[in-house]
């Protein structure tokens, strides 16, 4: 499908940082969690074209939920992707590239969909592709997102963050193992049961850190990190899923800092 006229049209979604996650026990369910949205994020500029093609900072690539959410669409399209985040490190890229995408597509070949049938389109081209378990719904909403069982809640913050993105971890190669997932869905569902609306940064990456030491996540790098962090008197953790140092309180210790945003995915330029 290609529109007589075909405009490029760019949308922006914010990276997304999980501190705390339980494991969904199928497929189906989803997963537990607390995670928050970053200034940080991806870029997607969509182009009606006669077939898909994608380039990441001006190189082609295959980003396996990008190319699903435009065949969901039943579109095809030249998609530039443009990264302010570490890609395969914890930050959520592929979510915001397919959120992104998926907005943006909506827009340039004029569909016609609502904000919800974009969000599950991109949920269930992030799940086909094995790459989120639900990172899309806190790039659309923004802010402090949290689902304890209860439902999703949000809250708005502005904390600044540091961090440090070490190598990536791939998603599979946790939940692939049935007594890592056990271990981090007992942990983590005790870590979740401490979260309360209107906890400050510090106070998650507390819980976080007791969550990753406990569920056995950490690599020795990274605990590494989190001490030098300490050090300085501030407090980290470990971003779901990546060998990323995330931290509060300290300056120029991490190599990297952004915020928590509470804007969500959006339409930058048509």
């Amino acid at each position: 499908m290609v529109p007589t006229e075909s405009p490029a049209v760019t949308a922006v979604a914010p990276g997304s940082v999980t501190p705390i996650f339980v494991p969904p026990r199928s497929s189906q369910d989803g997963s537990f969690g607390v995670s928050f949205a970053i200034e940080d994020g991806v870029e997607a500029t969509v182009e009606p074209s006669d077939e898909i093609s994608i380039s990441l900072d001006g190189e082609p690539t295959a980003v396996e939920p990008v190319e699903n959410v435009l065949d969901r669409l039943s579109v095809a399209a030249a998609v530039s992707l443009s990264a302010s985040i570490p890609v395969g490190y914890g930050f959520g890229a592929s979510g915001a590239a397919t959120l992104a995408t998926a907005l943006a597509a909506n827009e340039a070949f004029d569909l016609g969909r609502d904000r919800e049938q974009l969000l599950d389109a991109a949920h269930h081209a992030e799940i086909d592709a094995g790459t989120g378990l639900g990172d899309v719904f806190i790039q659309d909403r923004g802010g402090l997102v949290w689902n304890t069982g209860d439902g999703i809640q949000r809250s708005e913050s502005s904390a600044e963050l540091g961090y440090t993105a070490l190598d990536g971890i791939a998603t599979s190669a946790v939940l692939d193992d049935e007594r890592t997932v056990e271990r981090v869905r007992e942990h983590g569902q005790e870590g979740l049961s401490r979260v309360t609306p209107g906890q400050s940064l510090r106070e998650l990456l507390e819980l976080s850190w007791t969550f990753v030491q406990r569920a056995g996540l950490a690599t020795d790098r990274v605990i590494d990190e989190v001490r030098r962090v300490e050090r300085d008197g501030g407090v980290a953790s470990m971003a779901m899923l990546g060998e990323t140092v995330i931290a509060t309180g300290t300056r120029n210790v991490l190599e990297r800092t952004t915020r928590i945003t509470n804007e969500g995915a959006r339409i930058t330029e048509l």
